[in-house]
């Protein structure tokens, strides 16, 4: 994980950690509050385009499972 900002189109901006490849991403944010099912949320084809936010603190701890994917992939 790499340090990384949500700069909003108000200019607003909130720094965090961000998950994945490192570079400069824009679209739609979306918010998430589930406590699990991460893993189904990253392979969702309905959430490619939008930058997805998981709000809940623990999200990661038990793992992934490869026959709940929704998709091949983590959606861009």
């Amino acid at each position: 994980m790499s340090d990384a900002w949500l700069v909003l189109a108000d200019g607003t901006a909130y720094p965090g950690r961000a998950a994945g490849i490192e570079g400069h991403a824009d679209g739609e944010v979306v918010f998430n509050t589930s406590m699990t099912g991460y893993q189904e949320m990253l392979t969702d084809p309905s959430y490619a385009g939008q930058l997805l936010v998981l709000t809940y603190p623990l999200i990661g701890n038990y793992g992934i499972d490869e026959r709940v994917e929704e998709s091949a992939r983590i959606q861009p």
